[in-house]
């Protein structure tokens, strides 16, 4: 949430949030965090300028699903957050539609996360291949697994 993205503003605009700073004009493009922007956007200030997130969204899926069976495509750190927001807005037979997709997504992203976690510290290469959900979710994988695999190995020393 805290990600910049564009947003064109419908209203003169000031505003001092103690560190988000906005004096915007009628019209005018920014980038603003998108916390924020969903706020303004709710209220009628603002039109968030994301990209065509359906596009985006297809194109994450099939790479992951086109990627081998060791390997994670890379995703944008805000690619669960850009996602909620476009199901939100969808028709509801899109939603339905995307979320057959989105389980199987999941689900390889997650089995590999798995086996990544409990194999090897994280890279930096792999870092960057992970949303900021994911990379949480491997480092509590990744800690896990170490335990277990000490508490086992210590019992048999």
């Amino acid at each position: 949430m805290l990600e910049d993205i564009r947003v064109t503003f419908r209203h003169d605009l000031s505003l001092d949030l103690g560190g988000v700073f906005i004096d915007a004009k009628d019209g005018d493009i920014s980038m603003i965090p998108r916390w924020l922007a969903k706020v303004l956007n709710r209220n009628g200030v603002v039109d968030i300028q994301d990209i065509d997130v359906s596009s985006y969204v297809s194109r994450s899926l099939n790479r992951e699903r086109i990627a081998r069976p060791h390997d994670l495509s890379g995703i944008d750190p805000d690619f669960y957050i850009r996602l909620k927001d476009y199901l939100e807005d969808s028709r509801d037979d899109d939603r339905e539609r995307l979320s057959v997709s989105l389980n199987s997504f999941i689900a390889s992203r997650l089995e590999k996360i798995a086996k990544l976690a409990a194999a090897s510290p994280l890279s930096p290469e792999l870092k960057e291949k992970l949303s900021a959900e994911e990379y949480e979710l491997y480092l509590m994988m990744h800690r896990v697994t170490d335990v277990f695999k000490k508490t086992v190995l210590n019992k048999y020393d």
